[in-house]
């Protein structure tokens, strides 16, 4: 795979093209990220002794990995590889 956590990318395909984040998780199996920003979602959780009403929790899901590019921020814009990784 060409990300790993902790880089940070640049959407460059779907609802969020365009936006950048933080890989903060990396399923290789699946061949999807998750990038800190980017994708949200709510999700509706049934009622519990601590929210005994139910929820509404908005979180990230992951996105496929060839849709996010690393994002080199001397150059403003996606690269394939950053100058540093010779």
């Amino acid at each position: 795979m060409h990300v790993k956590k902790g880089d940070t990318v640049i959407v460059i395909s779907g609802n969020d093209k365009g936006r950048t984040g933080d890989i903060t998780e990396v399923n290789r199996k699946k061949g999807r990220v998750i990038v800190s920003g980017v994708n949200k979602r709510w999700k509706h959780k049934r009622p519990s002794q601590q929210a005994p009403k139910g929820e509404r929790v908005e979180e990230e899901c992951s996105i496929h990995a060839s849709n996010v590019m690393l994002f080199d921020a001397d150059a403003g814009r996606g690269v394939r590889k950053l100058p540093s990784e010779n």
